[in-house]
C-alpha cells in the first residue's frame, strides 16, 4: 500500500510502530490503535481483560494516556450461549475502567468463532511521543513482563500446563502497562519504547534498530522467563507463530554459543499484552528497574545494551 503523507501525520504504519500518531495542535496529539483476537484462555471475563490490555498497551508504548475505547466482537450468535459475550465484554470493561478508560461504543458481526478487542483513542504531547526507534549507542535496555505468554496458552490448550505457570501467565497478561509507562516517563530520557506482542520479544527489538546504525547486545541470562517455560520448551509445546518469527528474523539474530537452545526460542514467543521493552542512558537503567521492581513490577529487568560495533543485527549471549 502507498504510504500517506501528511504533515500533521506524526507517525502513521511505515516503521511498525504500536499505534499511530495524528498532531491536533502544538501541544496535543491523538494516538490511535486496534487490537482483536481469538480466545488465549478458558474464562470469557479473563479473555476479555486480556484483550482489552492487549490493545490499551499500545497507547501506552506511545507515551500516550488511553482515553476512549470502542469495542470490536465477532461472535457465534447461533452456537454460542449470550452469556459467554456478556462476560468477555464486562471483562474488558474492567480494564477500561482501571485504565481510565471511557467505552463509546463498538461493533458486532456474527462469525463462526469468537473474537474480541478494542480500537482506543489516546493522547499525547507531539514533542514527547515515544517511538520505536531512537535508541543510542550506550544506553540500556529495559524489559517490564516476562516472556512465555504463547507457549503457556499453547500448554493450555494441549492440557499439559501447570496451575502456577496458568495462574502467573493470566498475571502477565491481564495487567496494564500503565505504571510501568508512568515510572518511565518520569525518569525521562527515553529514547526508544515499544510493548512485545506478537511478534515475540527478538522481532521487536530487530523493529527497533531495523535500517538504522546501532545494535542490541542481549544478556540472556537477564531475561525474565516464566517458571516452567523451560520444560515446555524442551518438550515441543512451541506456538506455530514461535516458528514464523524466528525464520523471518533468524538473519538478524546471532546466538553465541553461551546462549542455551531454549532462551532462544523464547526469544521469538508471541506475546499477549506483554510488557514493555525500552532504551534509555545506562546511569539511569539499573535506578528505575529497581524502582519498578519496588512499585510491584516485579519482573522489570535490564535485559541489555545498545552498541555500535554490530548495526542492524542482535548478539544473545
Amino acid at each position: 500500500m502507498p504510504f500517506v503523507s501528511d504533515p500533521k501525520l506524526v507517525t502513521g504504519y511505515e516503521h511498525a510502530e504500536d499505534a499511530g500518531v495524528y498532531k491536533i495542535s502544538d501541544d496535543l496529539a491523538l494516538v490511535q490503535t486496534v487490537d482483536f483476537f481469538t480466545p488465549t484462555v478458558d474464562d470469557p471475563f479473563t479473555f476479555g481483560q486480556i484483550a482489552a490490555v492487549n490493545a490499551l498497551n499500545d497507547i501506552y508504548a506511545m507515551g500516550g494516556a488511553p482515553l476512549t475505547a470502542m469495542n470490536i466482537v465477532c461472535f457465534p450468535i447461533k452456537t454460542m450461549d449470550k452469556s459467554v459475550l456478556r462476560d468477555v465484554l464486562l471483562g474488558g470493561l474492567d480494564k477500561m475502567r482501571e485504565a481510565g478508560v471511557l467505552l463509546v461504543g463498538g461493533h458486532s458481526v456474527e462469525d463462526n468463532e469468537i473474537k474480541y478487542g478494542l480500537s482506543v483513542t489516546g493522547t499525547v504531547h507531539p514533542d514527547r511521543v515515544l517511538f520505536n526507534r531512537g535508541a543510542r549507542a550506550g544506553d540500556k535496555l529495559i524489559l517490564t513482563k516476562p516472556l512465555g505468554t504463547g507457549i503457556a496458552a499453547t500448554a493450555i490448550k494441549a492440557g499439559v500446563a501447570a496451575p502456577g505457570l496458568i495462574e502467573e501467565a493470566t498475571r502477565c497478561m491481564t495487567t496494564l502497562n500503565k505504571k510501568a509507562a508512568d515510572l518511565m516517563i518520569a525518569a525521562g530520557d527515553i529514547h526508544s519504547c515499544t510493548d512485545i506482542t506478537g511478534f515475540g520479544f527478538l522481532g521487536h527489538a530487530c523493529e527497533t534498530i531495523e535500517g538504522s546504525d546501532i545494535g542490541l547486545r542481549i544478556r540472556a541470562d537477564r531475561i525474565p522467563i516464566l517458571e516452567g517455560v523451560r520444560d515446555l520448551v524442551e518438550s515441543g509445546y512451541l506456538p506455530g507463530g514461535l516458528y514464523r518469527n524466528r525464520n523471518y528474523r533468524l538473519r538478524q539474530v546471532e546466538k553465541v554459543s553461551s546462549c542455551p537452545d531454549w532462551i532462544f526460542d523464547v526469544g521469538f514467543d508471541p506475546q499477549t499484552a506483554g510488557g514493555l521493552f525500552f532504551s534509555l542512558p545506562a546511569a539511569k537503567a539499573a535506578p528505575l528497574a529497581e524502582a519498578m521492581r519496588r512499585a510491584g513490577i516485579r519482573d522489570a529487568a535490564v535485559v541489555g545494551d545498545v552498541v555500535a560495533d554490530h548495526p542492524g543485527k542482535i548478539f544473545l549471549e
